[in-house]
């Protein structure tokens, strides 16, 4: 598809939806953005220090203790954001987005920087087609969502099982199977982004925490398939 053909579509699209809904849109991915932004370099700067990094490797507890938090946060997130105030919804997502960069800053020390900074390109070059195809296309994707959901939950039933295996020919097949699940729920979130932002027609708090869920959801698409890509691309250090 030619650019001039791709920027008529958005601008046609565009002509049905709500005044408020390209200053929402700009949030999304603000709020996207500063999120990438913090686990990187919350990432690179603890990977370059000596003393945090080892107290991470070194002390398990440790690690799965930020790790719950993270995991804890985002799920209280995701089913509270509605019933929080817009700034603590906010903080929360920038707090999990920290705490993701200090569980991701082991991927500084175990592969090289520039394999890590090709694996962020083709990351950000696959989410921004789909990112851009799932806002043009006509088609409907919410089938799609459902059976990526599934798929979501038999990777994640897979990742549990082979952490006992630990086969690495179901490793590469699970890493397969995530760059495709993540690439095409990259598409599905971000209609579904638009036809929740379209419906709001003003930028009031209640629309606010629609577009940072939805801030939420593709900045968790990224990092998945980052994870997964590197997996393919990533160089060892060693």
């Amino acid at each position: 598809m030619e650019v001039k053909e791709l920027e008529k579509m958005i601008r046609e699209q565009e002509g049905s939806l709500s005044l408020a809904f390209p200053a929402l849109m700009r949030k999304v991915y603000i709020w996207m953005a500063l999120a990438l932004a913090l686990t990187g370099l919350t990432a690179y700067g603890i990977a370059s220090n000596t003393n945090l990094a080892f107290a991470l490797i070194s002390n398990r507890m440790l690690f799965w203790g930020i790790a719950i938090a993270e995991f804890s946060l985002v799920i209280f997130l995701s089913a509270r954001i509605h019933k929080l105030s817009l700034t603590t919804a906010t903080l929360s997502f920038l707090l999990y987005s920290v705490l993701n960069g200090v569980t991701m800053s082991i991927i500084f020390l175990a592969f090289t920087a520039s394999s890590i900074a090709t694996t962020f390109y083709i990351t950000a070059g696959t989410f921004g087609v789909m990112a851009v195809y799932g806002y043009v296309t006509k088609a409907d994707l919410s089938k799609l969502g459902n059976i990526l959901m599934m798929a979501l939950l038999g990777l994640i039933v897979a990742l549990v099982v082979n952490i006992f295996l630990r086969n690495s020919m179901l490793d590469l097949i699970i890493s397969g199977i995530g760059v495709i699940l993540f690439t095409g729920l990259t598409a599905y979130d971000s209609q579904k982004i638009k036809t929740a932002l379209a419906m709001q027609e003003y930028p009031d708090e209640t629309a606010q925490k629609v577009a940072l869920i939805g801030a939420l959801n593709l900045y968790l698409d990224f990092i998945n398939l980052f994870l997964y890509l590197l997996r393919f691309f990533g160089r060892s250090n060693n």
